[in-house]
């Protein structure tokens, strides 16, 4: 009877999804160029031996098809345009030249894909040493990502007014990733929501230099564990390229359990994708009675804070690769159950909230999710009521920030909630 109402809860909403020509190559219609394996055309731009679990980090380029070189012409006047306006004046600051898009894919041990972004590469016209130089910048807007949009949807479902003020810069948004990856979570939120104060911990220093020198990802924003900035100042193309975003963001390069227990932080959102480099989600991570889940409840905001966790499907599938994203629910195992259970008897504690998993069939992953605010449901009803408004909010949100993907097209697959 639940799934029968949430069927029919989705019906209502479905005409709401834009259907307009899929442009934007990020859409996961375009992952055969993204995610391209053994291409003579890829090459290794960073290599090297991680210490914390991760074996062999390598990051792999791609060439990218979009846009092209009629349209380079527009992104190299925006950069002067945002060099005269940052340092009016200046008669150093040369102009910067798009040389090209590359995709950029992180690899640990050479087999699992742990994160893919899109990257500007651009030369500074001169002489000398600093023209020889090639800048990256990640692109914020690209790629489809399941934990933003149904963590998002969450949060305006349980405060849909400090939703909208931070989009608007009116309000902060605090916002906790752990596991960096190439940085294309915490970038797409400070770059989108302009009240998002993002902290970032990753506990392996390889990853945060694969990102920083070859995914495009600020390293003004990398500091230690105590908080200090790695860089006193940041670089003067820094400011060209991030300045209003890099200032809300701070990249820790630590140990999860270690920066939550030491913490006095309240987050409003907390988004957790966190794998080894045999591709294992830690045990300390949600086993119900680690340190780290316990503090992680004294971090989370006590009204509205919501956690997000990227978990692999422990369920074989035996379909098709071209059906994958047609498939209507995704089963899940003993493992994901596990998880889901911890998470919500330790951050719940039997009081108000609510939790769900969201599949993402076509990359075998589900999106736990569990936040703190609204009556905890008791029956079909009240968990129909609750999928009504995590629609209406999330689309609400997505409509402010012109989101290029939709919470609506993850819970379509199936919307499991955690009783």
């Amino acid at each position: 009877m639940l799934r029968s109402n949430l069927k029919s809860s989705l019906r209502r909403f479905s005409t709401a999804i834009n259907r307009r020509h899929i442009e934007d190559e990020g859409n996961w219609l375009y992952s055969s160029e993204w995610w391209v394996a053994n291409s003579t055309s890829s090459r290794t731009v960073f290599r090297q031996n991680s210490r914390h679990g991760n074996g062999v980090v390598s990051v792999i380029s791609h060439p990218c098809s979009k846009p092209d070189r009629l349209n380079w012409g527009k992104t190299e006047k925006w950069l002067e345009q945002r060099h005269h306006d940052i340092f009016p004046g200046s008669k150093n600051g040369g102009k910067l030249r798009v040389c090209g898009y590359e995709w950029r894919t992180l690899h640990f041990n050479d087999f699992t894909r742990e994160s893919t972004v899109k990257v500007l590469l651009a030369r500074r016209e001169g002489e000398g040493d600093e023209a020889a130089s090639v800048c990256l910048m990640q692109q914020p807007r690209c790629l489809a990502v399941p934990m933003i949009s149904v963590g998002l949807a969450t949060m305006a479902s349980c405060n849909y007014e400090l939703m909208k003020n931070a989009i608007l810069g009116k309000q902060n948004l605090n916002v906790l990733c752990i596991g960096h990856g190439g940085g294309s979570i915490p970038l797409f939120l400070a770059s989108e929501i302009k009240g998002a104060v993002v902290h970032t911990v990753e506990i392996d220093p390889v990853v945060v230099s694969a990102s920083t020198q070859t995914m495009g990802f600020p390293a003004s924003t990398v500091t230690s564990p105590n908080g200090k900035h790695t860089h006193e100042k940041p670089e003067p193309l820094d400011e060209v390229l991030w300045k209003g975003t890099h200032e809300r963001m701070l990249l820790f390069s630590s140990d999860a359990e270690k920066f939550i227990l030491e913490s006095t932080n309240v987050y409003d959102i907390i988004f957790i994708d966190a794998y080894d480099g045999e591709d294992i989600f830690p045990r300390k991570l949600w086993d119900p009675d680690s340190p780290f889940l316990q503090a992680l409840g004294n971090r989370l905001h006590p009204d509205h804070g919501t956690v997000v966790v990227n978990l692999h499907a422990d369920v074989e599938l035996d379909v098709d690769a071209a059906d994958v994203p047609q498939i209507s629910f995704l089963p899940m195992g003993k493992h994901v159950s596990q998880v889901g259970e911890a998470y919500v008897d330790v951050l719940l504690e039997g009081g108000s909230g609510f939790g769900y998993n969201v599949p993402v069939p076509w990359v075998y992953n589900t999106s736990l999710v569990v936040s703190r605010g609204l009556e905890r449901p008791k029956d079909s009803v009240e968990w129909n009521m609750i999928l009504i408004s995590l629609i209406s909010k999330g689309l609400e949100v997505e409509k402010l920030l012109n989101m290029p993907f939709s919470f609506l097209q993850y819970v379509k697959t199936g919307f499991t909630p955690l009783d």
